[in-house]
């Protein structure tokens, strides 16, 4: 299981872009994703993958995990983005377009051990294959699930709205996959950039799906995310009252907590709350 940090915004940012490379070195997401793929034009490729070598190596992010997006390795650009980084200080690399368990076995044997390994989930056949890619966790260093509801949207032809009911059962999958295996799962972006109260909706509506965080796509939705996928004043203070009943009482299963009855099932996901607020406190 991937041990517990907060992920509730993972910020996407072109690595063609050094000037956003710099700015996220001081921004309050918990992941920077340098993007080599959708965000970078062809001709740009080359010096892109050079600039997210020299700003990984580079370092300054602070408590922030560093990952990058490099592309599919059957493209022109995808095996050497994979050799670039093999062997850097970055967090993880997210694979694009993972719809075989193949595809992560490549990455792996290119980029050699030590940098994790994300999954973008973002096609019909990466939906339909997800208990075999997760299956390959173990084998292929696999610690995330990431949703990319722009390319599964497109593919499967629907209308997403601002309830993405289209997308449900797709989402659903992707959460109750990296659940089984204990993987990291991130919800897809959101292109609303001025509306706030829609970004914060989307956000919510996420975190009550069970995603862990939200990929984004501009600095102005960070703080939406913190305030849907962190804990809340009341969930904090409900495990806190969780721990304290079972204080003294571990060999219990199930006992009375404010008029409910708890089990250690919630006693385990209280702890995991509170680790993961204190961990938000002390990157404050």
């Amino acid at each position: 299981m991937i041990g517990v940090r907060p992920r509730r915004s993972a910020l996407f940012l072109p690595a063609s872009n050094a000037r956003a490379i710099e700015k996220a070195r001081t921004l309050p997401c918990d992941v920077v994703i340098l993007d080599l793929e959708d965000a970078v034009a062809p001709a740009q490729k080359a010096a892109a993958r050079d600039a997210a070598v020299a700003a990984v190596q580079a370092g300054g992010f602070g408590a922030r995990e560093l990952v990058v997006r490099v592309n599919a390795p059957d493209t022109p650009w995808g095996v050497d983005d994979l050799a670039a980084l093999a062997g850097t200080t970055a967090d993880a690399v997210l694979l694009p377009k993972v719809d075989v368990p193949a595809r992560l076995v490549t990455a792996r044997a290119t980029l050699g051990q030590g940098l994790a390994l994300w999954a973008m989930i973002e096609t019909c056949r990466g939906v339909l294959a997800l208990s075999a890619i997760v299956a390959s966790a173990a084998e292929t260093g696999l610690a995330a699930l990431v949703a990319g509801t722009n390319d599964l949207g497109r593919e499967l032809r629907c209308r997403v709205g601002p309830d993405r009911a289209p997308l449900l059962p797709a989402l659903s999958q992707i959460v109750l996959a990296a659940r089984a295996t204990g993987l990291i799962a991130l919800d897809g972006v959101i292109n609303t950039l001025d509306d706030q109260a829609a970004i914060a909706a989307e956000c919510r509506q996420g975190r009550d799906w069970g995603f862990d965080g939200k990929t984004l796509i501009h600095p102005a939705q960070i703080a939406a995310a913190h305030a849907a996928f962190g804990p809340s004043r009341e969930e904090v203070a409900a495990a806190r009252a969780v721990l304290a009943a079972f204080d003294g009482r571990e060999d219990e299963g199930a006992i009375r907590v404010e008029g409910r009855m708890v089990e250690r099932l919630h006693l385990e996901e209280a702890q995991r709350t509170l680790a993961l607020a204190g961990m938000i406190a002390g990157s404050a």
